[in-house]
């Protein structure tokens, strides 16, 4: 029987995707926002595409305030931001 893939929907263009394919975003219970490579920290999450893109439209459309019901200030995007572009360099 094949496996049951876990589907995400990204917080920036609100597509669902397979969870391999998406970055998790993770608030600590200190409430510290970072990019969770491994999937596999505690804490909540919010998943977004491998895109640039999308972290722009989660940015436009306060995605990561809705699913951490807490608002955001700009420079945790800045320095997600700066973390995507260090993936997308590997």
């Amino acid at each position: 029987m094949a496996r049951k893939i876990p589907m995400r929907q990204c917080i920036g263009c609100g597509q669902m995707k397979g969870k391999k394919e998406m970055v998790r975003i993770l608030k600590t219970a200190e409430n510290e926002i970072c990019l969770d490579i491994t999937g596999k920290k505690n804490g909540r999450g919010a998943y977004v595409c491998r895109s640039r893109e999308c972290l722009k439209q989660a940015r436009k459309n306060k995605g990561l305030e809705r699913s951490f019901k807490m608002s955001i200030p700009g420079e945790v995007y800045d320095s997600l931001e700066r973390e995507f572009e260090d993936l997308e360099a590997e």
